[in-house]
């Protein structure tokens, strides 16, 4: 077999989880070009701009930044600086307009607890417990789920006395952790914020990854200085300077899989481009369909199996911030009814842009992300009249639980623009506008990087952690390491002469 030099790496899309590959292949020293359908970074962690504001498209805070957590960790390799600033208390729930803050201080929170729930004390002891397991194991080198030989070993020297401890509650849920008789309220509350950090709720959410999403808040949130789309303007912005090649406007639609077993990536332009590796920064689902005749029978089988993933409503909204005054938080979580399922209006996240933030609205203006889980299907209707109307029904279901958090905002709305799963569909390309990624229930389900083909991997939420954009960085991290692990072994095959920087570079 001919010896080539250094790998080149396409890298489809520049969402948090591509850039992230991109800019630590390339720092590795592999050439990477990075393919972007949109104008802008960030996909579903992106902000756009219209009328003078600026919108986070889809998530609103960010979390990761605490010594260890994967931004950090990023941001030290790449020797980067972070726009943000810590927000605090990271929301406020409203439970049929009674208030719980999340504060970040552990002890405060628990203050927060003992008014609230003081009969769930043994279920945050035993939170706050697994919560530490799980993100110290996040912090060493855990390859989860394990995809080969040389993983699982990894993953055997990475466990600890207190890591095997934990581990039996790998196969429990979080509603085996709640009291017997929990209180309604209780469960709500705790269901609330799963459904917005593990996509599930507790009597599904898996023990460890459930402890580990409901400690967000005492691991620091922040604000990201001009929207959350500068996280992946950061990431953009280093990828170029150090010379990665980065295509806007280039939608792939093709990666076909060659008889030498490089990949030809082409996209709606023409562009063509020969790859020995790819990276796809998609779903499983948009990945079979780029593959088409070329995907594998076992993502074919996955795609047809798996659940389909939530959707998102979401309202941006023009505030005039005279309507805006002493509110105790940016950041609100209102479940309108407790006795009603949560998603579809019934739980709204609403996200305002800091007042001292004058890049995000016009002066005297604030601007607003309003967002509620939703199921996708129920979107793709056929009828172009009721498919407005029930656009409709969700902006005022959605305004109505604003006025729980933002009493008289309706009279402040300057601009208001309705986001469906069609909406997301058409400007991120996710098939039927699925965002967040799978419900994180067993982890003996969790989805790695694989795709069935060697010199192919995803990344994403969809790929484990996979919620958030610090979930999404950790399980990119990880499939560059896969990567990595895959050059070492051509090379020591002689089939790859690498000519420019080392790739055992630890990520």
């Amino acid at each position: 077999m001919k010896t080539r030099t250094v790998p080149h790496i396409v890298v489809v899309g520049a969402g948090i989880g591509g850039l992230t590959a991109a800019c630590l292949l390339l720092k590795a020293g592999f050439p990477v070009t990075l393919l972007e359908a949109h104008v802008y970074p960030g996909g579903s962690a992106g902000t756009f701009y219209h009328q003078g504001y600026r919108f986070d498209a889809g998530a609103t805070l960010a979390g990761g930044f605490g010594e260890d957590a994967p931004h950090a960790r990023l941001g030290q390799m790449l020797g980067i600086e972070w726009p943000v600033q810590p927000t605090n208390p990271a929301w406020v729930t409203l439970i049929e307009g009674r208030p719980i803050f999340q504060w970040a201080e552990r002890e405060r929170w628990r203050e927060e607890v003992e008014r609230n729930f003081p009969e769930s004390r043994t279920f945050w002891r035993m939170q706050e417990w697994l919560a530490e397991r799980a993100w110290q194991v996040s912090a060493r080198d855990f390859p989860f789920p394990p995809q080969s030989l040389r993983e699982y070993g990894r993953l055997a020297a990475a466990l600890r006395p207190t890591t095997l401890l934990a581990a039996p509650f790998g196969l429990l849920t979080v509603g085996h952790l709640l009291p017997r008789r929990a209180a309604r309220r209780l469960k709500v509350f705790v269901d609330a914020q799963l459904l917005i950090s593990a996509q599930t709720t507790s009597q599904f959410a898996n023990a460890l990854y459930g402890s580990a999403a409901l400690d967000l808040p005492r691991r620091g949130v922040h604000h990201v200085r001009g929207g959350i789309g500068q996280l992946a303007k950061t990431l953009a912005d280093w990828f170029t300077h150090n010379g990665g090649t980065l295509h806007y406007r280039q939608q792939v639609d093709r990666i076909e899989v060659r008889t030498d077993q490089r990949l030809l990536v082409q996209t709606r332009k023409g562009l063509q481009l020969e790859a020995d590796g790819v990276v796809a920064n998609l779903t499983p689902w948009g990945l079979a369909e780029a593959l088409a005749e070329d995907a594998p029978q076992r993502l074919r089988q996955e795609i047809q199996s798996r659940p389909k993933g939530w959707g998102a409503f979401t309202l941006y909204l023009g505030l005039d911030r005279a309507y805006l005054k002493d509110l105790p938080a940016d950041h609100f979580q209102v479940i309108v009814d407790a006795s009603r399922p949560l998603g579809e209006g019934n739980s709204v996240f609403i996200s305002l842009s800091p007042e001292d933030d004058p890049l995000r609205a016009p002066p005297g203006m604030r601007a607003a992300t309003l967002s509620t889980h939703t199921r996708v299907e129920d979107w793709w209707l056929d009828n172009r009249s009721a498919y407005e109307e029930k656009r409709q029904a969700y902006t005022e279901k959605m305004l109505a639980a604003a006025e729980i958090a933002l009493p008289g905002v309706r009279q402040g709305v300057r601009l208001c623009l309705p986001g469906t799963p069609r909406t997301f569909a058409f400007y991120t390309r996710r098939p039927l506008g699925m965002v967040g990624g799978f419900p994180q229930t067993s982890l003996l389900s969790a989805r790695g990087s694989w795709t069935g083909i060697p010199n192919l991997w995803l990344v994403g939420d969809s790929v484990f952690p996979g919620q958030s954009t610090a979930g999404v960085t950790l399980g990119a991290m990880q499939a560059v390491r896969r990567v990595m692990d895959y050059y070492l072994a051509q090379r020591e095959a002689g089939r790859i002469l690498l000519v420019q920087r080392d790739i055992s570079h630890s990520t």
